[in-house]
This record gives structure tokens, sequence and C-alpha cells, in this order.
């Protein structure tokens, strides 16, 4: 009897260890091409162990790259793909570039920074006002999401004025930007649901038979 913890470790464990075995008698085939031909046999077993995968683009590219990786690449056959190289198994992606730059007001986000700066660029006229008006508005719905509480729309103002370096200086008394309230009872709006499941018993015997 031949146990598996003594068989060696698993390359793919999604495969199985006949799968395995059977790339390892194929490694000993000496003819190159009845090697092939049971290289071919042995995908095709593959695939059938995920025929749910077998739609996507590339399936039997990525069947062959993992017949290379459980024969160690030491399977010397005519494969009908470039297959994945031992050198590029392992290779560690690239860092992606995160800023470090420290955001004035968390609650706002860098996303919004963003757009003030590319305001700040915009010709005056009605494109520019527009686009001021929409980044206050969001500036005020950012607001209430962290402060559940009426805010003052100078407070607004005086925020824009700070992250547009004085480039952006509205005036209050002409400025009218969405209500508090109204963007509070937005959020506070519950969606109704058909779960009966989530219905609770009007009374104590209700539930009782």
């Amino acid at each position: 009897m031949e146990y598996t913890t003594l068989s060696g470790k698993l390359i793919l464990p999604e495969y199985g260890r006949n799968i395995q075995q059977m790339v390892k008698h194929c490694q000993n085939i000496e003819d190159r091409t009845e090697r092939t031909r049971c290289a071919k046999t042995i995908i095709n077993i593959m695939g059938n162990l995920f025929p749910y995968l077998r739609d996507i683009n590339d399936f039997k590219h990525k069947l062959w790259d993992h017949l290379a990786i459980m024969s160690d690449f030491k399977l010397d056959i005519d494969y009908p793909y470039e297959v994945v190289k031992a050198d590029n198994l392992y290779i560690k992606p690239a860092r992606i570039p995160y800023k470090i730059s420290r955001i004035k007001y968390m609650h706002y986000g860098r996303t919004l920074e963003q757009m003030i700066d590319k305001a700040v660029t915009y010709e005056d006229g009605e494109n520019k006002d527009a686009l001021i008006l929409l980044i206050a508005n969001h500036m005020k719905k950012s607001y209430l999401t962290w402060n559940k509480e009426v805010v003052d729309d100078r407070k607004i103002i005086d925020d824009l004025r700070f992250l547009s370096d004085s480039k952006i200086d509205l005036n209050p008394d002409t400025l009218k930007l969405m209500e508090s309230k109204d963007i509070l009872t937005k959020k506070k709006r519950i969606i109704p649901t058909n779960n009966q499941n989530n219905r609770r018993p009007q009374n104590n015997n209700q539930w009782k038979k």
C-alpha cells in the first residue's frame, strides 16, 4: 500500500495526485511523438475536470502552462502554445505607486481636491460656475456624511476657499447650496423590502400556535 503522504508534495493540488502521476509517466516516455500524444491526452483529462471553464479565452493555453508547471518544466514535447517559463513564474508584480501627499480634509478626500484643482484651470463662464456649484454641493454631502448635523454654507465656502488656495472665493449671500435637511433626509430614507422574514410580529401572540 502506498500512502499519499509519502508520495511527495502536489504541485497543483486542484488536479489531484492521479494527474500528477500521469505527467510523471509522460516524462518517462522515450519516444518524443508518443510523449507529445500522451501530453495531449492528459490535457483533455485536465479540461474535463473543469468543464465550466471551456468557454473562457485561453483556457487551453492555461492548461498547457499547468502541465509544464507540474512537470517542473522538464517535459520535452512540442507545445502548441508558448508556455510559461520557470524564470517568469514567481516574478513579483510591479509596485503600484501610491501618493503620499497629505490630504487636507479627510472627509472630503483626495479626489475632490483634484476636482477643485481642475476647476481652477477653467475659464470664467457658465461651465466653470456650474462645476464649482457641483463641487460645493458635493462637499456639503461629504461633510454631512461624517458630521450628522446641519452645516452652514459659510463653512463649505471657507473650506472651498482654503482648498483652492483662495482661487475660488464664493459669495455666501448669493450662493445657494442644497439644504442640509434634504441631504440628511435622503440618507435616512429606508428602502422597502418584500422579505417576510424581516417582519416583526405585531404582538407577542402572533407567532404562537
